[in-house]
């Protein structure tokens, strides 16, 4: 079931240096959250602190809260791994396992969790494929290389993974940005599937497919140079693109800075 994240007071380190600063957000369950902003202030670090793939970086380490529903993901007692099966996560590249099957491919998350009956696997593969729009094409052939796949194909391969193990949140950094438009429009009716079951975050540098596929839009920008990225305003998608409340968000989305 999907539920809220609250955000409160992040900053995100990586060593000493301060990648971002103060940000507190409320995150809605069942609906998709656009982060936008100028290349490098902070967007997919942010995006990382959700779901904990930010620590994956030596040295890198977060102060201030992130919380699931009732539960701190960054709590003493908090098992990280199960963090990301919880918030899941696709890239911005399509990234399945190279030598694995279509079907091993999604059924590699499920198979960490332990053994499963090979008639229940292969019911949650069909599932998932079918949750990302592929099952249909790639039925006949389940048992060819994932890698086999088209760009757009891959990246829909990899959200079925995503959502093969039911997390509650879909985090997205960039998912369309290797993609051509027919993919990528693939992918954003697909996002507007899957806000009825999970929540979901995707960085994006594309106004367009923000304003297509958000309910909010958090704009994101340095507080100046050499300084950590912050939150400059978060609202409706439609009051971002039509009436911001900060110059700077204006500026942006109107294409006069970044």
């Amino acid at each position: 079931m999907a539920q809220q994240i609250e955000v409160s007071d992040l900053t995100a380190y990586y060593g000493s240096h301060k990648a971002v600063e103060g940000i507190t957000m409320t995150i809605e369950p069942r609906t998709v959250t656009a982060l936008i902003g100028p290349s490098g202030c902070g967007k997919s670090t942010f995006l990382r602190t959700l779901n904990r793939m930010h620590e994956v970086v030596p040295g890198a380490r977060v102060e201030g809260k992130v919380r699931l529903g009732d539960e701190d993901i960054y709590a003493p007692d908090a098992d990280p791994v199960s963090v990301r099966r919880t918030i899941g996560m696709v890239f911005q590249r399509p990234n399945p396992f190279p030598t694995m099957s279509i079907f091993d491919n999604v059924a590699a998350g499920l198979r960490l969790n332990g053994r499963i009956p090979r008639s229940e696997l292969e019911g949650i593969v069909e599932e998932s494929l079918k949750g990302a729009n592929l099952w249909h094409e790639v039925k006949d052939r389940l048992h060819k290389p994932g890698a086999s796949l088209s760009g757009g194909q891959q990246q829909r391969l990899c959200i079925a993974r995503a959502i093969a193990v039911r997390p509650q949140v879909l985090l997205m950094d960039e998912p369309c940005s290797a993609l051509d438009p027919i993919s990528t429009l693939a992918i954003e009716d697909l996002i507007g599937e899957l806000k009825r079951e999970y929540t979901i975050v995707i960085v994006t540098h594309n106004m367009q497919q923000a304003a297509r596929v958000s309910d909010k839009t958090a704009f994101f920008n340095l507080a100046g140079p050499g300084r950590p990225g912050r939150l400059i305003e978060m609202d409706d998608t439609r009051k971002i693109f039509t009436n911001p409340s900060v110059k700077a968000t204006e500026d942006y989305i109107t294409g006069r800075f970044g």
